[in-house]
């Protein structure tokens, strides 16, 4: 496992001027869409030019990708670490979800947004050795491993598949198509309602995918 003293101080400093960026583009968005942060003001925070931004991120936008990286990245290793699974697992995914939004509730707006324009899910960026020890201390492992959402969606209904609590008149493709709906639109059904309890509008949604009790 490569630790932090393998690395070569220039990567060292280059994975911390990436970090940088990044963080100075996540504390512009309090209170704000990621479309109203200008890309002066995440170099005036980092105390870096705008030739070393682009040196790391082909577009301002980039930081939102990165952000996922390290946002999904975070709740696997929680995942993993907790032992959920399941539908346990999606909802711990969705609570997060709901905590970020306290935060930075410009974030996931700003995120579907972004990926409404690319008409796609975009694949997450590598990390250097440098940026995962930066980034996941202790959990070095996990955090260079590129998260694919499809991927850990279809895990969640696999898993609740085999304990016979995915709703059978689903199937596997279909029940992972509702849980990207569920992860998304059921955010932005909350913004529509103007309602603060979004792990309630998830939980609604969640009951799409589960077995029906037998009355």
């Amino acid at each position: 496992m490569t630790t932090h003293s393998d690395i070569p101080l220039r990567e060292l400093k280059k994975a911390k001027n990436k970090i940088t960026l990044y963080e100075a583009g996540l504390s512009l968005m309090q209170g704000r869409m990621f479309s109203q942060v200008m890309l002066e003001d995440i170099c005036r925070r980092a105390e870096l030019s705008k030739v070393t931004f682009f040196k790391f991120y082909q577009r301002k936008e980039d930081i939102l990708v990165y952000f996922m990286r390290i946002w999904l990245t975070e709740r696997i290793i929680e995942i993993e670490t907790e032992g959920k699974k399941g539908f346990q697992a999606f909802r711990h995914l969705l609570s997060q979800v709901a905590k970020e939004h306290q935060v930075r509730p410009g974030m996931m707006p700003s995120l579907i947004s972004f990926l409404a324009e690319q008409n796609m899910q975009p694949s997450m960026p590598e990390l250097s050795p440098a940026e995962v020890t930066l980034l996941f201390p202790g959990q070095e492992e996990a955090g260079s491993l590129s998260p694919n959402m499809y991927e850990l969606f279809q895990q969640f209904m696999k898993e609740e598949a085999q304990a016979g609590n995915l709703n059978k008149a689903l199937t596997l493709e279909q029940a992972v198509q509702i849980g990207f709906t569920v992860f998304y639109g059921a955010f932005l059904t909350a913004q529509l309602y103007n309602s603060t309890d979004i792990e309630r509008f998830y939980e609604t949604h969640l009951g799409l995918l589960e077995t029906k009790k037998e009355e």
